[in-house]
C-alpha cells in the first residue's frame, strides 16, 4: 500500500504556471500576452459588464418602465397531491421527509406548497408551510390529516 509521502497527481493534470512579463525566455515577455497597443494592452483596464467602447451601453439606451416586483417575490418548493403516492398509508409526510424520498432536492426560502393536480387514494398525515384548498379537501377526503408548519 502506498504512503501519504508518495502521492502525486495524475499525468498531464497539472500545467505549468504561466509567467508574464518575465522576459524573452518565459515565450511571455515583452507585451506580456497582452498583444500591442489598444485598450486591453493598458495597465488598469478590466472588462466592464455592458461596457460599449464608449457607445451608450444597450441597458442604459433603453427605456425603464413600470413596476417589478422580483426582489419581493416569495419562493416555493411545491409538489402536487400526485407526488404523495410514493408514500406508504397512515405515514407521516413532511419537508424532511419529501427531500428523502427524492421528490424534492430542498425546501426554498418561503417553505413547501401542496397543490391539489392528480389524485390520493391513501391517507396520509402531510405536513407543509401552505396547502390549496383543493389538496386540503382531497388529502382529508381520502382519510388524512392536513396541519400547516411555520418557518
Amino acid at each position: 500500500m502506498a504512503g501519504i509521502n508518495t502521492l502525486k497527481p495524475n499525468a498531464g493534470s497539472t500545467h505549468k504556471v504561466k509567467r508574464i512579463g518575465r522576459g524573452p525566455g518565459s515565450g511571455h515577455g515583452k507585451t506580456a500576452a497582452r498583444g500591442s497597443k489598444g485598450m486591453w494592452s493598458r495597465s488598469g483596464s478590466s472588462q466592464k459588464r455592458g461596457f460599449e467602447g464608449g457607445q451608450m451601453p444597450l441597458h442604459r439606451r433603453m427605456p425603464k418602465r413600470g413596476f417589478t416586483n422580483a426582489v419581493f417575490k416569495k419562493k416555493f418548493s411545491t409538489i402536487n397531491v400526485s407526488d404523495l403516492g410514493k408514500f406508504e398509508k397512515g405515514s407521516k409526510v413532511g419537508p424532511e421527509q419529501l427531500v428523502e424520498m427524492g421528490v424534492i432536492r430542498r425546501v426554498a426560502k418561503n417553505g413547501l406548497r401542496v397543490l391539489g393536480d392528480g389524485q390520493i387514494d391513501r391517507a396520509l398525515n402531510v405536513f407543509a408551510h401552505y396547502f390549496t384548498e383543493s389538496a386540503r379537501e382531497k388529502i382529508t377526503k381520502a382519510g388524512g390529516t392536513v396541519e400547516v408548519i411555520s418557518l
